[in-house]
């Protein structure tokens, strides 16, 4: 699937959903979802600046692309970093680069959050984006 279908499949999902209570359900439903991460990957290299509950991305560069995984303390928190995990990981730091996550405005991700939630969002999408930036330096 391409990183457009992915986007494109979330905003179906989220559709199904009325009402914010649901979709906030759905968001902590899908960061149940994540893999926790190995305690050695919670360090201060892999948490996320700007984010008022802990989140931790750890990339991983193979074959020419980005794994990431990832975690944090706060379950709606959680859920966005599944949302944002399942577009992202495993594709090539180019593809990240020139990506523009639309799915976050379309499903209403940053008028239904508090401010310190879209702030962080904001932070995580950044870092990714770094991360894409990062590696395609390696592989050039």
């Amino acid at each position: 699937m391409t990183i457009e279908e992915i986007q494109q499949e979330i905003i179906d999902e989220f559709s199904i959903y009325e009402d914010w209570m649901d979709k906030y359900s759905y968001l902590i439903e899908l960061g149940n979802d994540l893999k926790d991460l190995d305690t050695k990957q919670k360090n201060d290299q892999h948490l996320i600046k700007g984010c008022q509950s802990r989140v931790w991305l750890v990339p991983e560069f193979k074959d020419g692309k980005i794994y990431f995984k990832g975690e944090s303390d706060a379950v709606i928190v959680k859920g966005l970093v599944a949302l944002l995990l399942r577009v992202v990981s495993g594709r090539t730091p180019e593809e990240i680069m020139n990506t523009d996550l639309h799915f976050v405005d379309a499903i209403g991700l940053k008028q239904h959050l508090s401010p310190t939630r879209s702030n962080g969002l904001v932070a995580m999408i950044k870092q990714i984006k770094l991360y894409a930036v990062a590696y395609n330096r390696i592989s050039s």
